[in-house]
């Protein structure tokens, strides 16, 4: 499927933004600079694949900034003890691979670590809930449940159907990733499986790409550690 080719060719370029924002991440740099090689290394994309222009801005709120999601930049600089979450795509012939990493600087709280704990719980019982038959719901279920444990309340959708897009959304209008939503899933839907919390003085997003397979749990379009990012 020429489509999906597309959008792992996307994915490429997604793996490289992120790696390229915690390498330069450091207390200091101005947003506003880090934003531009972002845009950078979107464009030049990876190794044969050339980059094209992704339908929303880079997203990357820092400290309680982050209680919101869809925040930009303005020019201020990344400091020690608050964590920026990431919300980035790589774009090929535009089909995205959306990708969201959150970096800590320095030593994350013991909150923001169970947290960590809870979502990556959730995420990856929603991975595994992402096959073929299944409802969207079965996968917003499957992630509430670690986080209803921990005692985190999350009212927000938890993903949308995404492809190919212009500006200003990658997102598409049709299946949402919600406990409300009984759509059956079948081989071939993609989706952004977007599990971000949203909190008083932090927000954590770790996220995934997902292509529904004939057999078996979700594909991972990005290929990336589900953690907290820490330097």
């Amino acid at each position: 499927n020429e489509e999906i080719t597309f959008m792992r060719k996307a994915a490429r370029i997604s793996e490289k933004i992120i790696d390229g924002l915690f390498a330069r991440v450091e207390p200091g740099i101005a947003k506003n600079d880090i934003v531009a090689e972002v845009y950078g290394d979107a464009l030049r994309g990876f190794e044969d694949i050339w980059g094209d222009y992704p339908a929303i801005v880079p997203l990357l709120p820092s400290g309680s900034d982050a209680a919101a999601p869809h925040l930009t930049w303005d020019g201020r600089a990344f400091k020690t003890g608050e964590a920026t979450f990431f919300e980035i795509s790589g774009c090929y012939r535009r089909y995205h691979a959306p990708f969201c990493r959150t970096i800590f600087l320095g030593t994350p709280p013991d909150d923001l670590r169970r947290a960590e704990a809870a979502l990556t719980e959730g995420l990856e019982a929603g991975l595994d809930a992402a096959r073929a038959g299944n409802r969207a719901c079965d996968i917003a279920e499957a992630l509430a449940r670690p986080l209803e444990r921990a005692g985190i309340e999350r009212a927000a959708r938890a993903g949308y159907p995404i492809g190919l897009s212009y500006p200003p959304d990658w997102g598409e209008r049709t299946i949402s990733i919600r406990t409300e939503d009984k759509s059956i899933l079948h081989p071939g839907m993609t989706f952004h499986f977007m599990p971000g919390l949203w909190m008083a003085n932090w927000g954590l997003e770790i996220t995934e790409s997902i292509l529904i397979r004939e057999d078996g749990a979700a594909e991972t379009l990005c290929n990336r550690p589900r953690e907290l990012m820490i330097k």
